[in-house]
């Protein structure tokens, strides 16, 4: 996301850009998705619109509207996980190489307790089911797989949250556990008073600690910070006691 924003807000996808500019724009850009991640795509794509309009280095006639920058991203976002999934059917990289540390065997622990998993994600509901099948854990959520949809009023991890309490009538929202990067689900669970851990890991290492990220999760109302799954036994005993 971070260079295509870059890209659109300079209108410089294919050419140089001076240093300074770059700077100035690359740290505005790092601080907003900062800021929006976890929300909807599109919904990051209409601040991308402000940014553009704010930098005033892109002509307003050529200025895009949020699904025309979302359509830009996703073919980025496409290319690289075409290219990901390619070496993984290969055998040249493996689940591990695509995913937070111990995260994969932490769902399967959860799995096997009996835990009914939700995955929730403002990426399009095709391309999240598709990742999930591709990296082994789409049979462990069976149908509760929800992305977004294309209208920014259906926010995916609300719309969980509240089907999750209709399911237990409200009763019991104690035994809910969001685990999620970002604001959005730590602060919709909290504030619904599910129990919340924000997984402020990082991202490039795919293990260890963002501190950047663990701000924004206890700002958010995070009851726990991890770095990533690397101590799942603790982590499991603290969710279900002993």
């Amino acid at each position: 996301m971070e260079p295509m924003m870059i890209a659109a807000i300079t209108g410089a996808r294919d050419r140089a850009i001076d240093p300074a500019l770059y700077d100035h724009v690359r740290a505005a850009v790092r601080a907003y998705i900062d800021k929006t991640t976890g929300i909807q795509t599109l919904v990051q794509m209409r601040g991308l619109v402000h940014l553009v309009r704010q930098f005033r280095c892109v002509d307003e006639n050529d200025i895009l509207d949020e699904h025309g920058y979302k359509k830009l991203y996703n073919q980025d976002l496409m290319n690289m996980v075409d290219s990901r999934m390619d070496r993984l059917r290969r055998g040249q990289r493996t689940v591990e190489d695509f995913t937070i540390n111990g995260a994969v065997p932490f769902l399967h622990a959860l799995h096997q307790r009996g835990v009914m998993l939700y995955l929730a994600s403002g990426t399009d509901q095709a391309d999240v089911e598709r990742e999930a099948e591709a990296l082994g854990y789409r049979a462990l959520f069976g149908e509760r797989i929800y992305g977004a949809v294309g209208d920014i009023t259906k926010e995916a991890k609300r719309m969980v949250l509240e089907r999750i309490l209709s399911a237990i009538c409200n009763e019991a929202p104690e035994r809910i556990v969001a685990f999620g990067d970002g604001p959005v689900e730590i602060r919709e669970t909290h504030k619904r008073g599910g129990y919340t851990v924000g997984v402020a890991s990082d991202e490039i290492r795919r293990y260890g600690l963002a501190p950047q990220k663990r701000r924004r999760l206890i700002e958010a109302g995070a009851d726990l910070v991890i770095p990533d799954f690397s101590a799942s036994a603790p982590l499991l005993n603290l969710l279900f006691g002993g």
